[in-house]
């Protein structure tokens, strides 16, 4: 897997702190989440399928009722 960092050895005074690279990590993935369920309960609120909604993200419609439930 290719990153940004994984010449991080040869640059290390360029690399941010770890923690702090792990932990704005942690935020982007919990703001995304915030995202993704906000955007389907839109899409659910206008009408899409969860069948629908799972094809554009690329999951099956069980996955999303497990976890957004089957609200909307």
């Amino acid at each position: 897997m290719n990153t940004t960092y994984d010449d991080a050895d040869d640059h290390e005074e360029d690399t941010p702190n770890p923690v702090a690279r792990l932990a704005a990590i942690a935020e982007a993935r919990a703001a995304l989440a915030r995202e993704e369920s906000a955007a389907v309960r839109h899409a659910r609120l206008h009408g899409l399928s969860w069948a629908e909604i799972g094809v554009v993200l690329g999951v099956s419609k069980q996955a999303l009722h497990k976890r957004f439930g089957k609200a909307g």
